[in-house]
């Protein structure tokens, strides 16, 4: 296991390199088969601190490519702070630090070389509340790939956008209206399609319909459902039946005796919730403890 220890840029450049190391995407990378699929991302050895508090501890854990993957475990367990290592967002809260390996597509993201700016772009993220810019509707979906430098049309991208977020036919008439006039439900597609547009291959989303109703939350999940044809998700739910409705893989995390999150059992959605290996795991899932 290596370590390294991780901290916002100080010389100005906002972390941003010429030559990023990371490796490029697969041509083939959204086609789908019934072969098994590879892992995107891989945690070897991974803890993460807050100063001297560790909020994770030695975690090695698989991310399998073109899935959904729930992340559930107790509120305090260290889900968020694991999600938000694999796209270094962690990075950004003083006195973070991340040890160990994250593999994305074999090259390790804490590695010095690697450019945090470009590896959020093929990593996006869809945060717990909707948190669209006070900007239009279309000005929202353009905004990173025109920060990024995209050469093609950006009203195309911008319709494809939305459209893979299931939000065109809604909005496709007011696109220059402000994004905070959509209702929570409409404004969180938004905010995923604004992910969807810088092309990224892998999408987290920590606790994406916890502030929606039944009917937005169930259109949000029935839009992970398409959107994992074409990404990798990984997802952060406190919502059991959530998790057990829309992944294809459960991670189970608790807390040990020193606060620290640390993994209890990986597997099938289905068995996790129905024939868990451990107790711990199957006592969560029933509800005796949480």
């Amino acid at each position: 296991m290596t370590s390294s220890t991780v901290a916002p840029p100080t010389d100005g450049t906002s972390g941003v390199r010429e030559r990023p190391i990371l490796p490029p995407l697969k041509a083939n990378q959204h086609v789908r088969d019934d072969r098994p699929r590879e892992a995107a991302l891989e945690f070897r050895g991974v803890s993460c601190y807050y100063g001297a508090f560790r909020a994770v501890r030695d975690v090695t854990l698989p991310i399998t490519q073109q899935a959904i993957t729930a992340i559930i475990g107790p509120s305090g367990c260290g889900k968020t702070t694991l999600l938000r290592a694999i796209n270094r967002m962690n990075d950004l809260v003083p006195g973070a630090r991340t040890d160990g390996e994250i593999l994305y597509h074999g090259t390790n993201i804490y590695g010095s070389a690697v450019d945090a700016v470009e590896l959020r772009r093929r990593i996006g993220m869809v945060f717990q509340r909707p948190n669209p810019f006070p900007k239009s509707i279309w000005d929202n979906v353009a905004f990173g790939p025109r920060i990024n430098g995209y050469k093609g049309n950006l009203s195309e991208l911008v319709e494809q956008s939305l459209r893979r977020a299931a939000l065109w036919d809604e909005v496709k008439d007011k696109l220059r209206q402000s994004a905070l006039s959509l209702s929570g439900g409409q404004q969180q597609r938004l905010c995923i399609a604004r992910a969807i547009a810088t092309a990224p291959d892998m999408i987290l989303m920590d606790e994406p319909a916890s502030a929606l109703d039944p009917r937005a939350t169930l259109q949000i999940e029935d839009l992970m459902a398409e959107l994992k044809e074409r990404y990798t998700i990984v997802i952060v739910t406190h919502n059991m039946q959530q998790a057990a409705r829309v992944s294809d893989e459960t991670v189970f995390m608790t807390m040990g005796d020193d606060r620290a999150g640390y993994l209890v059992e990986r597997g099938p959605t289905t068995r996790i919730f129905t024939n868990p290996h451990e107790r711990l795991t199957e006592d969560y899932v029933s509800g005796r403890f949480g």
